[in-house]
């Protein structure tokens, strides 16, 4: 069975920093596609930053040079290093897997406010 356990959010005024982490289970993260999404209310769910099998990142226009996408293969988990937050940057952000198939964490609440 296939898992993706996101942790980290929080709350955290503007300019600050938080890393997420996505923890994966049933599955080997660097065979996958893996990324980064987020959902803030009333709005669609949209993409933030991925990293490829092979290691290649890229980013949402909105978040380039304030975003990190990475990857630990002995942990088997992906991390999203977020600095210089913006209280537009609050929402929901999940983890995604995407192969053949396409797998969904929970998700995790970030919310940048003062």
């Amino acid at each position: 069975q296939v898992q993706l356990v996101e942790s980290g959010g929080g709350l955290v005024q503007p300019g600050g920093s938080l890393r997420l982490s996505c923890a994966a289970s049933g599955i080997i993260c660097s065979t996958y596609a893996m990324n980064w999404y987020r959902q803030a209310p009333g709005n669609e769910r949209e993409f933030v930053a991925g990293i490829t099998r092979g290691g290649s990142t890229n980013y949402a226009d909105s978040v380039k040079g304030r975003f990190t996408i990475s990857r630990d293969n002995a942990k088997n988990t992906v991390y999203l290093q977020m600095n210089s937050l913006k209280p537009e940057d609050t929402a929901v952000y999940l983890c995604n897997a995407r192969r053949v198939g396409t797998f969904w964490g929970q998700g995790t609440q970030v919310t940048v406010s003062s």
